[in-house]
């Protein structure tokens, strides 16, 4: 539809008022990220884990009250159709000097579709793709905070330089020994660069705010050296008697992507021009999804925006169809894939199994809490998504039989525009990365035969990550209910990720009991458990039989997680997550670290 005039009384006040329910959110959701800072400094832990969660729950209550003032308002509930083209004209002329205009447009996005009602929506009253460019924006705009800081070191001075970096952030605490933390950087540093000729732009640039998370706070950078570009990460830590020291030296992309995984909980940054730290973040990490980025730094409804755009292209550019995901089928959830997309389609079936004691709600309620928790690593992030409408061509016959049989409720086929091609639209889909599911990477190794040392150390380490996976969420004070090996996945980067929710539990509510012994012969032979057991009694002893029938799997296990089957080792990390320790659970290994002070969980 093209407008050729623009002659709508309200239509200018409503995008008016649109940027300003949006200037309003960013202001709040940028206030709380600059807090961090003084949380960090102030070692206000559970402060800062409590604003991460908090902080997710900002856009949807600005998207409401947005909403409510344009139907109080301007009725803008019952304009017609012609008016909201010229509202939308409107609000991309006040975005052309805005400093985060691509969320801005997410944000009229989520205020347009809730007021018009929409089953699903047609593209015209939306920014499917954007409207205004975000290249550049810091560069034209002299009050703008400029993204990220340079400097010039020569070989020589490289310690003084790095010195200068960190006070340049202005952290209102002492380091334990700056000296000593320089020294190390440097260490790490120096054969790096000494292999380099240093070309007349040798630079460091620095991004201008520290990326902070639960216990740390992250300096990123990069090196460059003519067309060599070197991407690194400082961690910084609070010592036992509050003074800060560099705990490690990430390097490079593989480092990088640990750090901003999509299995860890969002950085809390402030930024002025978040686009502009999206392509300094890209640049460190070529083969990150734009997506992920934006979803790391806390923006997750950019990152879901940015998704659909990603996933409707692929549509567009590929033929494969969507079909069952390879695996062991779920009791709650049916997924599904496209061969050629990186990603796994999630929704949860009309009817579960009479051993799954569950309500659609409450598996929901699971999901929300992981999104809301810090993942430590070990849980995959979900898109949560709404009436999502996908070509009826693309799936294969045997999904939508699969779908339509076990999820009726959720699915709609519908020929929208009557031309004869018809839309499959769910009502509810999650969307995670898809991994190897971790059966079946074992199993892989098992079968090609323990003789191969390629396939025995494939076990080890699956294993091994496995159980440092339950760990890590023990940590987190999670408890993973459902520890099967299908549930969990393998990621590129061979960590073990957990991604099925709908039994997971908080430690501190759950009641680890030994077995109790048998009192009668009766009892000791019986098959069935012959002890009470409630709803939140967990048995540890009783993992083994389900996650350990393979000798070789038993032996590894035992070697390294024993402690897992034993109800003392839940029940005192349960006791100290009661008394509000909070477990370091650090995003690279032991062995990175300068100066291991203490195990980390």
């Amino acid at each position: 539809m093209i407008v050729d005039r623009l002659d709508a009384p309200q239509a200018w006040d409503i995008a008016k008022a649109m940027v300003d329910g949006f200037n309003r959110h960013y202001f709040l959701f940028r206030t709380e990220s600059a807090r961090a800072k003084h949380r960090f400094e102030t070692q206000d832990w559970h402060g800062q884990q409590r604003a991460q969660r908090e902080r997710i729950e900002f856009y949807d209550l600005r998207v409401r009250e947005c909403v409510r003032r344009l139907e109080k308002e301007f009725h803008a509930d019952r304009l017609p159709m012609a008016v909201w083209h010229q509202i939308k004209l409107h609000y991309i002329g006040l975005l052309v000097e805005h400093r985060q205009p691509e969320l801005a447009e997410t944000f009229f996005n989520s205020v347009t579709t809730k007021i018009l009602h929409r089953t699903h929506f047609h593209n015209d009253f939306i920014f499917v793709r954007p409207a205004v460019s975000t290249e550049y924006l810091e560069d034209h705009d002299p009050g703008v905070r400029a993204s990220y800081r340079a400097y010039y070191p020569r070989r020589d001075d490289l310690q003084s330089t790095m010195r200068r970096v960190i006070e340049d952030f202005d952290l209102q605490c002492p380091f334990e020994d700056m000296q000593r933390d320089i020294a190390r950087v440097h260490a790490a540093m120096a054969p790096r660069i000494a292999a380099m000729t240093l070309r007349a732009n040798f630079q460091i640039q620095v991004l201008a705010s520290l990326f902070y998370r639960n216990k740390g706070a992250y300096l990123v950078g990069r090196v460059i050296n003519g067309f060599t570009e070197l991407p690194f990460a400082l961690p910084i830590l609070h010592a036992d008697d509050g003074r800060l020291f560099i705990d490690a030296m990430l390097f490079g992309e593989d480092d990088l992507l640990a750090l901003f995984s999509f299995a860890r909980a969002y950085f809390m940054v402030d930024m002025d021009v978040p686009s502009a730290y999206v392509q300094f973040l890209r640049s460190l990490m070529p083969r990150k999804p734009v997506a992920e980025l934006y979803n790391a730094i806390g923006l997750a409804k950019q990152g879901k925006t940015l998704f659909y755009r990603e996933f409707l292209s692929h549509l567009k550019h590929s033929s494969d169809r969507l079909r069952i995901a390879p695996g062991i089928m779920g009791m709650v959830m049916l997924v599904f894939d496209l061969p050629s997309f990186p990603y796994v389609f999630k929704l949860i079936k009309d009817r579960f199994p009479p051993q799954k004691d569950t309500t659609r709600e409450q598996v929901q309620s699971k999901y929300l809490l992981v999104k809301h928790h810090d993942r430590v690593g070990r849980m995959a992030d979900t898109l949560e998504y709404s009436l999502v409408a996908l070509p009826r061509e693309r799936f294969s016959d045997d999904l939508l039989e699969e779908l339509l049989r076990e999820a009726p409720s959720q699915i709609e086929i519908s020929d929208r525009d009557g031309d004869g091609h018809q839309e499959v639209i769910i009502r509810h889909l999650y969307i995670e990365r898809r991994m190897v599911p971790l059966n079946l990477y074992l199993q892989e190794a098992l079968d090609t035969g323990l003789d191969n040392p390629a396939a025995r150390a494939q076990v080890e380490h699956a294993v091994i990550e496995y159980g440092n996976a339950i760990k890590d969420m023990v940590a987190a004070n999670i408890f993973p209910g459902d520890m099967l090996w299908k549930n969990f996945g393998v990621t590129r980067g061979g960590k073990v990720v957990f991604y099925d929710y709908d039994e997971i539990e908080y430690v501190t509510d759950c009641n680890f009991r030994a077995v109790p012994e048998p009192k009668t012969e009766e009892q000791e032979l019986s098959g069935e458990v012959w002890y009470p057991v409630a709803r939140r009694d967990v048995f540890p002893e009783t993992f083994a039989p389900f996650l350990l029938g393979h000798p070789v799997v038993r032996d590894i296990f035992l070697r390294h997680h024993a402690d897992l089957l034993a109800p003392e080792y839940w029940q005192a990390h349960q006791e100290r997550i009661r008394q509000g320790y909070l477990y370091d659970v650090f995003p690279y290994g032991q062995e990175r670290r300068f100066d291991v002070r203490s195990p980390a969980s």
